[in-house]
């Protein structure tokens, strides 16, 4: 799909973004995981080629064809569905790095298989994240993920398949002579929003649009994070909120593909944290047992602005990696149900113990979904003092 030129950038952006995402250096004889879809093939050989020049063990690991995943999830007994691979728990308590290049061929290809099965391979599997999050926040592990272009992600997204990929090179600067370059320099001006935005004394945030009007409440010992090379692309400053807080109505207006389902115009109600209401125009059924997953499903996990002024996306791509990251005429909000993230919290998240995070609000769950709102929105900082401020109107952060 990517010519080889395009195919070289990527992967020099994607072991940027690997690098970038580490506390510690990565260094010769670590292991680093590639993970792929079928498709991506191409961008995964390139990716080999560059860990072995660089003195590091690349393993590599392709994911179920479309038609071998629907045959799991149609006829895996209830042992089978929970399943955990013999030598998994030890890989990945090995690993240095892991670079998971998603290219579905299909986004639709589970509609029929109920979603309760999907949930139990998901809450199965949370000890291996689990692994991997500690590992992280050692500074022994950090991952990264990127899309390759497929004409089933272009179908959904109503696009031809040359207009999807041409996209992808424009969001992740690839048609760039130094794309890397593009991303430190990026990287750099995030952190100083990061920084302002971490050092406001906040008692809460107010969320407000045509469609929604929502209270996020940061809590103690949080800072502000994103743009870190996790992602790529990614453009968004996000912050694990004290999901205790939440109080209000939050709409996400672009639609979402999870699990093989369609899901659009989610409308969520929020009381003392957790959600009481739970519609959508498509996919009603679907949220409801998604928001019924486990404990922590129907609490906040995540708040993400993303500005403008970074991000050249700005159409629909039915991939939430991008659609998360759209910039467009009035930049984006996300709020993610689900699991929180431990590098929002201020002190050394490898002290953050399960305790800790009951104690100071961060959600736990076996879902992480991200959920996007595109208006144009105003975000007030309610201060410790009394004060607002604006932070965020017009799709800019307003710290200039």
């Amino acid at each position: 799909m990517f010519e080889k030129e395009v195919l070289e950038k990527y992967a020099d952006v994607l072991l940027w973004g690997l690098s970038t995402a580490r506390k510690g250096a990565f260094k010769k004889g670590d292991v680093v995981l590639i993970q792929y879809d079928p498709a991506a093939l191409e961008l995964a050989e390139t990716l080999y080629r560059k860990i072995l020049e660089r003195g590091m063990y690349p393993l590599s690991r392709m994911g179920l064809t479309n038609t071998m995943e629907h045959t799991f999830y149609e006829m895996a007994s209830e042992q089978q569905l929970k399943f955990l691979p013999p030598g998994d728990k030890e890989l990945y308590r090995a690993i240095n790095g892991r670079i998971f290049l998603r290219a579905p061929a299909s986004l639709t290809y589970l509609k029929d298989i109920d979603p309760s099965r999907i949930g139990k391979v998901l809450v199965s599997r949370k000890p291996f994240r689990e692994i991997m999050d500690k590992r992280e926040e050692k500074g022994a592990y950090s991952w990264t993920l990127c899309t390759y272009p497929t004409a089933g992600l272009a179908k959904q997204a109503k696009m031809p398949l040359s207009a999807y990929a041409a996209q992808i090179r424009k969001a992740c600067f690839l048609d760039l002579k130094d794309p890397v370059r593009k991303w430190e320099a990026i990287h750099a001006q995030a952190a100083g929003i990061k920084k302002w935005l971490s050092g406001l004394k906040v008692k809460y945030f107010r969320v407000v649009s045509r469609n929604m009007d929502l209270i996020l409440t940061p809590g103690e010992k949080r800072k502000w994070a994103g743009i870190s090379g996790h992602n790529i692309p990614s453009f968004e400053v996000f912050l694990s909120p004290d999901f205790r807080g939440t109080d209000g109505v939050y709409f996400a207006n672009l639609p979402s593909f999870r699990s093989g389902n369609y899901v659009e115009g989610v409308r969520l109600v929020f009381r003392k944290g957790k959600v009481v209401e739970a519609e959508a125009k498509k996919g009603g059924e679907f949220l409801k047992k998604q928001v019924a997953l486990d404990k922590g499903a129907s609490r906040v996990g995540e708040f993400s602005l993303t500005d403008k002024r970074f991000s050249l996306i700005d159409r629909f791509m039915a991939d939430t990696l991008f659609d998360e990251n759209f910039g467009g005429t009035d930049g984006n909000c996300h709020l993610a149900l689900g699991a929180s993230y431990s590098d929002t919290f201020s002190g050394n998240p490898a002290r953050l113990t399960r305790e800790m995070k009951a104690r100071l609000g961060f959600n736990d769950s076996a879902l992480h979904w991200d959920l996007v709102n595109t208006e144009p929105k105003t975000v007030i900082a309610r201060l410790a003092n009394g004060r607002e401020m604006v932070i965020y109107e017009k799709g800019v952060f307003q710290n200039a």
